[in-house]
């Protein structure tokens, strides 16, 4: 029961974050253009901000070492989900021009907006290399075979720009995350945590990353807030994306890591970070290639919603592995 109620608490500290943000957004507190600074800070600002410092003064370097190799577990989970989205879409009969989104929506997570302050409230500071070498993996894979996807959609042809790719590929986020591990393999690290030497900067990179977790719910609740409830419905497609999501996705990651000597921790962390919504950025790249961008969002916000019934019971299940 005392599990139950810890995963419930810690859905609560996010919704009420989130309905903030929806009760503000309601109230006209946010145009389009403020929306998309919130958005920017969080993903070039704060979230590099924080994976830095977060890496810097909680990890060591074996720890780390250690960590990075499992990376391969998310990549093969992604790629079977890809695989299995194609005939799930064929036998189905998703609209051809729904197709790409459709496949990108039924592997990729949002493993930064919602995963990474889904799992600090679940599993606290000790979860975000779990949770960095998950998003490596579906970055990744979300700017290169996701878009190329949403672009076939659009264009009725995809191809990859190899420049824009690796540019979002090695995105703030990511370079915040490198830079982190970097000084703590090379042991320059206990320079940054000295308050006699650069100590300040540390302190200054608290201050900024402590602003992830809150703008990252407050601009999940813009972004449902944004979204013409009435146009919410389940068709086939939808459905078959919720059951993709959080049903077929920690379902393989379960299957995947749970025969491994990896720390019940990763486990739990790779099947929380596998049953996430469906990432933000798909509205944005529907629109910027002429795809169904609000198809796109349309999936964002209920899968967003669903997440909310899903998470408690999801951590229930995790914490008998």
């Amino acid at each position: 029961m005392s599990v139950f109620y810890s995963a419930i608490s810690g859905v609560l500290e996010i919704l009420i974050m989130i309905a903030l943000g929806f009760v503000l957004a309601r109230n006209d507190w946010f145009d389009s253009k403020m929306t998309s600074l919130i958005a920017k800070l969080v993903t070039q600002i704060a979230l590099p901000a924080y994976m830095a410092a977060t890496i810097i003064e909680k990890f060591t370097a074996k720890e780390l070492l250690k960590t990075l190799p499992d990376l391969l577990f998310p990549v093969v989970s992604m790629l079977v989900l890809f695989i299995v989205s194609i005939p799930v879409a064929k036998l189905f009969k998703i609209k051809k021009d729904h197709r790409g989104l459709f496949q990108s929506m039924f592997a990729n997570s949002n493993t930064v907006f919602v995963g990474l302050p889904v799992n600090m409230a679940l599993f606290h500071e000790k979860s975000l290399p779990f949770v960095l070498v998950y998003y490596m993996a579906n970055t990744t894979f979300f700017w290169t075979l996701g878009v190329y996807l949403i672009q076939k959609d659009g264009t009725g042809s995809g191809h990859f720009e190899w420049k824009t790719t690796l540019k979002k590929v090695f995105s703030p986020p990511l370079m915040g995350f490198i830079v982190g591990v970097i000084l703590v393999l090379t042991d320059i690290s206990p320079i940054f945590q000295d308050p006699h030497r650069l100590g300040f900067l540390l302190t200054d990179l608290d201050y900024i990353g402590g602003l992830t977790i809150p703008l990252s719910m407050i601009f999940i609740g813009i972004s449902i807030n944004s979204v013409n409830l009435v146009n919410v419905h389940f068709d086939r497609s939808h459905w078959l994306i919720l059951l993709g999501r959080f049903i077929i996705a920690p379902s393989l990651m379960a299957a995947l890591v749970i025969p491994t000597p990896m720390p019940l921790l990763m486990k739990q962390v790779f099947i929380m970070q596998s049953a996430m919504p469906v990432m933000t950025n798909a509205p944005v790249v529907s629109r910027l290639y002429n795809a169904d961008s609000e198809y796109a969002s349309i999936m964002v916000t209920e899968t967003t919603l669903m997440s909310l019934l899903v998470i408690p019971v999801l951590m229930v299940l995790v914490q008998h592995i």
